[in-house]
């Protein structure tokens, strides 16, 4: 369970990371990623069409439709997912939600938080759907000047 992402968010983001590993299949049907995932198939498809919305993955019509990623898992950023299902709010907010915290009236957590707010931002830019792909690991993220 995440802390800091919403469940959907979670969701879109474990069903890309199985699409990216079963790319080359073809196109996966929203039942195949439901049942693998344990994932009630109504949610998955949800967030599947707010990804095809988001030029994230292609959906496909058919007999043999389902979906499929819309560009290589190198090229789709975990901050892209991020930013599409909840949103940069997790990158500015309070962390505890206190509604008037800001670099001026900050609460108590926000001094600390800043920097590990921007490490993780740094963190989902540059980490891909190809960096969990079998054989790769985050040590092998492309260095800062190829993303």
């Amino acid at each position: 369970m995440t802390v800091l992402f919403s469940k959907k968010c979670e969701y879109a983001l474990q069903a890309l990371l199985f699409m990216a590993e079963y790319r080359h299949e073809g196109p996966l049907s929203a039942e195949r990623i439901a049942t693998h995932l344990d994932i009630p198939k109504e949610f998955i498809s949800k967030i599947l069409q707010s990804l095809t919305k988001s030029n994230i993955v292609i959906s496909q019509r058919g007999k043999a439709g389902g979906f499929r990623l819309a560009r290589l898992p190198e090229k789709i950023s975990l901050m892209d997912v991020v930013e599409n299902i909840d949103g940069l709010g997790v990158f500015s907010d309070c962390l505890i939600g206190h509604p008037s915290c800001n670099p001026e009236a900050p609460c108590p957590l926000h001094h600390s938080w800043a920097p590990l707010r921007s490490q993780l931002k740094h963190l989902m830019e540059k980490t891909h759907l190809g960096n969990f792909i079998p054989g790769q690991t985050l040590n092998q993220l492309p260095d800062e000047t190829t993303v």
